[in-house]
């Protein structure tokens, strides 16, 4: 990579690192997993990064890396680690199923128990709140694929995850 090409780089990734790793650690569900994921998907849009930068579509290449490694990694079993925490965590059982910390733990559990591919379509789509168009391309599916998987998905994090009804139907 020449200077030029290096010093775009790494402008892209100054700018848009946060955003990306949000995706990953949505994506993966576990920050050293998030931060594993978006660093392999640096390194792979580095090597490209010429021929992406002319495309004018990072964003989107990038996410298709971070989708198609996070499906690899959890096919492989590497998902499957375990975490060392100070103290064993509590179950969630709190009279306010509405307090925000209560459900940022209901939905980080609901969408640890989704598939890699149902993971993807809700981060992708309620999280980076990307249309279903773009959402197919990443994936390489159908816009109807999308619509079906979404519904499904929501469907079964309703099943999985009761206190995310309420937070459903007022939204």
């Amino acid at each position: 990579m020449d200077k030029a090409s290096e010093r775009e780089f790494r402008e892209y990734v100054a700018a848009r690192q946060g955003a990306l790793f949000r995706a990953a650690l949505l994506l993966t569900g576990h920050h050293e997993d998030a931060e594993d994921l978006l660093q392999t998907a640096l390194a792979k849009l580095a090597s490209r990064w010429r021929r992406v930068a002319a495309s004018g579509s990072p964003d989107g290449y990038v996410r298709r890396i971070l989708y198609n490694q996070r499906v690899s990694w959890w096919r492989s079993g590497v998902s499957r680690r375990e975490y060392l925490v100070d103290s064993v965590p509590e179950l969630a059982h709190a009279a306010d199923p509405a307090s925000s910390a209560v459900t940022r733990v209901a939905v980080a559990k609901a969408l640890g128990r989704l598939t890699a591919k149902q993971r993807a379509v809700i981060v992708l789509r309620f999280f980076e709140d990307l249309p279903e168009a773009e959402i197919a391309m990443i994936l390489g599916c159908s816009i109807g694929t999308v619509r079906s998987q979404t519904y499904r998905t929501l469907e079964r994090l309703r099943v999985i995850c009761p206190e995310l009804n309420a937070i459903m139907e007022t939204a």
